[in-house]
């Protein structure tokens, strides 16, 4: 039987830990209880994101995978707390995007790699950015080019090359995730490579790498001698 201290509700427990002790010694359950708030009858919020939590291996990043359907189908999400949650890890992107790399001069593979993880990593779908430079490396902006399960085959050259002709760009990057975890290129995404390097080319453009990103890691055309 779920137990009640002072006069409160169970579900208030993870609100008392916090103001007590700081919101680190919360769990993830809790502290998605605390965003998402209130729960079902006869299932408390703290029960309800507890469930939620342990379908999803106690993984934020394997929550932060699901599809909003698949977050529906989970008991107690509903529409609006499917949006919270999504609304979460947006803010996470947004706030790790403002990081240091984003002013800094982008040196080597890893920083690519650090300035999109939280952005395109954990999808599950697949989405092509491409990130544009000035002629120290620093970024200027990054766009997403395109989005879906057969992207290579509908990625837009004339876009890119207009986008950074617009941005007065001096150099690019593309950057793609791929959903399985698996970090070899296929042949679609060499031929995205080769285009690309060779309208860089045409337009005086510094062509710097094509990465492709997961959450476990990436895989730089440049750094594995693919141009």
């Amino acid at each position: 039987m779920l137990q009640v201290s002072e006069g409160k509700m169970p579900d208030e427990a993870p609100r008392e830990r916090a103001e007590r002790h700081g919101v680190g010694v919360l769990s993830n359950a809790e502290l998605w209880a605390i965003i998402l708030r209130t729960g079902l009858t006869g299932l408390p919020i703290t029960a309800l994101t507890a469930e939620m939590m342990t379908a999803n291996d106690n993984s934020l990043m394997r929550l932060e995978q699901r599809t909003r359907e698949e977050r529906l189908e989970m008991q107690g999400i509903g529409m609006v707390k499917a949006i919270q949650i999504e609304a979460v890890y947006e803010i996470a992107k947004r706030y790790f995007s403002e990081g240091p790399v984003v002013t800094a001069q982008i040196a080597r593979s890893q920083d690519i790699y650090n300035y999109m993880r939280t952005q395109i990593a954990n999808l599950p779908h697949e989405e092509i950015w491409v990130i544009f430079l000035k002629r120290n490396n620093q970024v200027i902006s990054r766009m997403k080019i395109t989005s879906g399960s057969a992207v290579a085959s509908i990625f837009d050259l004339k876009k890119v090359m207009r986008h950074a002709l617009l941005e007065k760009a001096e150099g690019l990057i593309l950057c793609h995730n791929h959903p399985s975890g698996n970090l070899k290129p296929s042949e679609p995404d060499r031929n995205i490579t080769r285009q690309t390097i060779n309208a860089c080319r045409f337009m005086d453009i510094n062509f710097l790498d094509h990465l492709i990103i997961t959450a476990h890691g990436f895989y730089s055309f440049r750094d594995n001698g693919e141009f």
